[in-house]
């Protein structure tokens, strides 16, 4: 055998071996593509009828917010409505009440006042001072008698 036939057999070898590698990462390279080609179909199969529920909410919701909208719409004027009413109301009899509330008043302190004042307290001047009133019903601690 000569160089070349061993040189020849190496390669042969080689070559062989390296076919045989890329046969091996060929048919894992295939499994992986089957196992994602079935995921893929069942996500798909699961998401379709998920996209369906979901649209299905959404139009659900669509509808409670317009619903939701005429009742906050409904409120607005029904409390502008009270606003109305509660100014014309202050307006008509606000000023009224308010007279006839003094008038009470003045009445019940001009008959509170016909019952005569208390008499002024002494008090004893001593040289440009002017002493206390002496303390009474009391004893010498403080307390009551």
């Amino acid at each position: 055998m000569s160089g070349g036939e061993v040189a020849g057999i190496l390669v042969a070898v080689f070559w062989a071996i390296l076919v045989s590698f890329l046969a091996v990462v060929l048919v894992r390279l295939a499994q992986t593509l089957r196992a994602a080609t079935r995921l893929v179909s069942a996500v798909t199969e699961q998401a379709v009828p998920l996209l369906g529920e979901a649209s299905a909410t959404m139009r659900s919701a669509q509808t409670q917010l317009d619903r939701v909208d005429a009742i906050a719409s409904d409120v607005q004027e029904v409390t502008s409505n009270a606003s109305a009413l509660s100014s014309t109301v202050s307006t008509a009899f606000g000023g009224p009440l308010v007279k006839v509330a003094a008038f009470g008043y003045g009445v019940r302190r001009a008959l509170s006042r016909k019952t005569p004042p208390p008499p002024p307290t002494r008090r004893n001047v001593v040289a440009g001072r002017t002493l206390p009133s002496p303390r009474r019903g009391r004893g010498r601690r403080g307390g009551k008698d």
